[in-house]
């Protein structure tokens, strides 16, 4: 009898591993795919935890995490100009005024958030004001598509600092979760005067500093209420993130280009309100 009830006590466990794995994936794949869409990958990623009763990980390290998948697929999809900026940003070039404005747009986040990260960690990350960030900002998108811009900078290294400055003031705001910090820099780049393509390839390159840095703090903070089974979660997600976001890096330049912010704007509003009515 002993036996039989530790035999069962096993199987049970394995049958847990597996509906940790199962959620892990989901939660990697969702990152993946919406981590450089203008939808807010933090409001899908809170939500669907909510829904799959996922809390393996504390303090929600696991959704800052996997955001290294997404990183690392941008970096290979554009080593070659990543090659060229390390080579050639310690002299004047264009290279050099590319990583300068980089910092520049970097500079308003993580001022921001290291001034806030508790507050927004205690007080912000619920359904209602995900809800209402991503109406507020489909409306956003959905207005700046209307309106007639002249995109003047079509290339990412002729940027110039005020245009740095506007496009980190932008993503500064993506610290309210569900507002989307690929949104805000596209919609910053945009009102900037860049075209759709360089604001979307710049909030790719701003990505891997912002997200790095986010992502490590909170690594730093925590790491004392890590284990190993947390680390293998991680890297589960995380692996899984990266697989899917080189395709979406990839196709999201062309959709961008064609159809403009208005489709991810209504699939925001129509997100938002089916949280309220439903979450």
């Amino acid at each position: 009898m002993c036996q039989f009830e530790s035999g069962q006590e096993h199987q049970i466990f394995i049958y847990m591993d597996y509906i940790i794995i199962f959620k892990t994936v989901i939660l990697g794949i969702i990152e993946g795919l919406t981590e450089y869409l203008p939808v807010s990958s933090t409001a899908h990623l809170i939500l669907l935890s909510e829904q799959l009763n996922f809390n393996e990980v504390p303090n929600m390290i696991f959704e800052t995490s996997i955001q290294f998948g997404a990183i690392l697929a941008v970096i290979i999809i554009y080593r070659k100009k990543i090659k060229n900026i390390l080579l050639n940003f310690h002299k004047k070039s264009i290279e050099q005024n590319f990583v300068v404005n980089l910092i520049i747009a970097f500079m308003p986040a993580a001022v921001l958030g290291l001034l806030t990260h508790e507050f927004i960690k205690s007080n912000l990350f619920s359904s209602n004001i995900v809800a209402y960030a991503l109406i507020f900002g489909g409306i956003v998108m959905i207005i700046i598509d209307k309106l007639n811009f002249k995109f003047a900078t079509k290339d990412i290294f002729l940027v110039s600092k005020k245009q740095a400055i506007i496009i980190g003031i932008f993503q500064s705001i993506a610290l309210i979760p569900g507002m989307s910090r690929s949104g805000s820099t596209i919609v910053g780049g945009l009102l900037a005067g860049l075209s759709r393509k360089s604001a979307a390839e710049f909030s790719f390159f701003l990505a891997i500093p912002t997200i790095l840095a986010a992502s490590l703090y909170d690594l730093i903070i925590n790491y004392k209420i890590l284990n190993i089974e947390h680390i293998n979660i991680i890297a589960t997600g995380f692996m899984t993130s990266f697989l899917v976001a080189i395709f979406v890096v990839k196709f999201f330049i062309e959709i961008i280009r064609k159809y403009g912010l208005s489709p991810f704007g209504y699939y925001r509003i129509i997100l938002g309100l089916l949280i309220i009515t439903y979450f």
